[in-house]
C-alpha cells in the first residue's frame, strides 16, 4: 500500500471517501446508453447505491456513434491508497436484438481463467454486484424512453492492463486486465477491504484447483523464501500482508488441507500472542511477553533478562541467536498454535515459517 496522500499539512481532516470501479463502470454504461437513446449525454450522471442512496459522477469522456455510444468516469478513490485512483473507467453500450445485458472486457479489463471465482471462465472480471448495478441501471433508462433494454456493455479501464500487474489478477488467473469490483459502490479509507477481497479470491482459486497447499506470507521477503523452501506454485501464494485474521477467517468456513504462514520475526511474534493484524500501528511485539516465553523453555536468566531489556524483536532475536537461545523457535510454535485456535477446528494443517530481513529460515514448524 502506499502512503497516505495527506500526510502532510492536512492529516487532522475527516478522510473522504470514494468511488469503486463497479460504481465508475456504472455510471458510464447509463450515460452511454441514454445519449445512444436519445442523443445527449447526461452530464452529470447520477446512479443508485447498492444499499441505497444516490451518487453523481461527471463524464470525462463522451463519443457518439452509428449504432453505439461510450462514455468515461475517472476514478476517485477519496483518500483510500487504492491503485485504480485517477484511472479512466468507461463504457461502450450498443444495442442487440434479445437477451438483456451482456458485458465484455474492452481494453483494461481481465478476463477469468481460473476456476473459483465468482466469474465463470472465460468471462470478463466484472464482479456479480456491478453487473447488477449496471443492468439495473440500463433498465432505469431503457423504462425512462420506452427501449427494451437489449444491449452489449463493453467496460474498459485505461492503461488497465499495466495497472493490474501491481494487483493479485495474475496471480489469481484474471489475464489482461483489472477486474471491475465493489459491493457497495463505495470505497471505505484505509479500510483495508480490497486486500483482504484478493485474499479471500486467493484461496477460493486454490480450493477450485485442488490445490492441498498454501502459503500466507507477510511480505515479499518472506514470500520469496516460503516459495523456494516448500516449492508452490505462484497461484499457491497468498499476500497476506499484515491480516493474519483476513487469511484464518476466512479458511474456517473454506478449508485447505494444509497452510504455511511465512513472515518476519516481529509480526509473527504479535500472531504468537494472538494479534491477528499484524500492522505496526494496531499491534506491538511484547518484549516481556517473549522474555516469558524463554524463561518458560528454560532460557538462564542473563539471556531472559536481555531479552527482555532488548529495544526491537529484532534486537532480541539477535541475542537469543547469539546465546544459543530457540527464541525462532519458541515464537513458532507459539504463533501455530494461536493460529490453530482461531482455525476453531477447521481441517487445516498449519506450518510457520519465520525468516529474518535477509530471508534467511531461522525457524520452520
Amino acid at each position: 500500500m502506499s502512503p497516505h496522500r495527506d500526510s502532510i499539512g492536512e492529516s487532522d481532516r475527516p478522510l473522504r471517501s470514494g468511488w469503486t470501479t463497479g460504481a465508475c463502470a456504472t455510471a458510464a454504461a447509463k450515460a452511454a446508453y441514454a445519449a445512444l437513446l436519445t442523443g445527449a449525454f447526461p452530464d452529470p450522471v447520477a446512479i443508485t447505491l447498492p444499499r441505497g442512496g444516490t451518487a453523481s459522477f461527471a463524464l470525462a469522456e463522451e463519443r457518439l456513434g452509428e449504432g453505439e455510444a461510450m462514455a468515461g468516469v475517472v476514478k476517485d478513490a477519496g483518500d483510500d491508497p487504492d491503485v485504480t485512483h485517477g484511472a479512466t473507467v468507461w463504457a461502450r453500450v450498443r444495442r442487440r436484438a434479445a437477451g438483456g445485458v451482456a458485458f465484455v472486457a474492452g481494453e483494461g479489463v481481465g478476463t477469468v481463467t481460473r476456476q473459483g471465482l465468482p466469474i465463470d471462465v472465460g468471462e470478463p472480471a466484472i464482479n456479480p454486484v456491478p453487473r447488477r448495478m449496471i443492468a439495473t441501471a440500463i433498465a432505469e433508462v431503457a423504462a425512462q424512453n420506452g427501449a427494451d433494454g437489449n444491449v452489449v456493455v463493453t467496460i474498459g479501464v485505461v492503461d488497465g492492463e499495466r495497472l493490474a500487474a501491481r494487483t493479485w489478477n495474475p496471480r489469481l488467473g484474471i489475464l489482461g486486465g483489472l477486474s471491475i469490483l465493489g459491493t457497495t459502490g463505495i470505497v471505505t479509507p484505509y479500510s483495508c477491504s480490497a486486500w483482504i477481497h484478493s485474499i479471500h479470491r486467493g484461496i477460493d482459486v486454490a480450493r477450485a484447483e485442488g490445490v492441498p497447499h498454501v502459503a500466507a506470507a507477510t511480505g515479499s521477503t518472506s514470500e520469496r523464501t516460503a516459495q523456494t523452501v516448500l516449492g508452490l506454485p505462484d497461484h499457491a501464494m497468498l499476500d497476506m500482508g499484515d491480516f493474519a485474521g483476513g487469511v484464518l477467517k476466512y479458511l474456517r468456513d473454506h478449508p485447505v488441507p494444509r497452510l504455511t504462514i511465512a513472515g518476519g520475526f516481529a509480526k509473527l511474534s504479535k500472531l504468537a500472542a494472538g494479534a491477528l493484524d499484524l500492522h505496526s500501528s494496531r499491534s506491538e511485539v511484547d518484549m516481556g511477553a517473549l522474555g516469558q516465553w524463554a524463561a518458560e523453555a528454560g532460557v538462564d536468566a542473563g539471556t531472559v533478562a536481555a531479552i527482555t531489556a532488548a529495544p526491537t524483536a529484532m534486537a532480541a532475536l539477535a541475542v537469543a541467536r547469539e546465546r544459543g537461545a530457540p527464541l525462532a523457535d519458541l515464537v513458532a510454535v507459539r504463533a501455530r498454535a494461536a493460529a490453530l485456535k482461531h482455525l476453531r477446528g477447521a481441517p487445516v494443517a498449519v506450518g510457520i515459517l519465520v525468516v529474518d530481513r535477509k530471508g534467511e529460515v531461522v525457524a520452520h514448524v
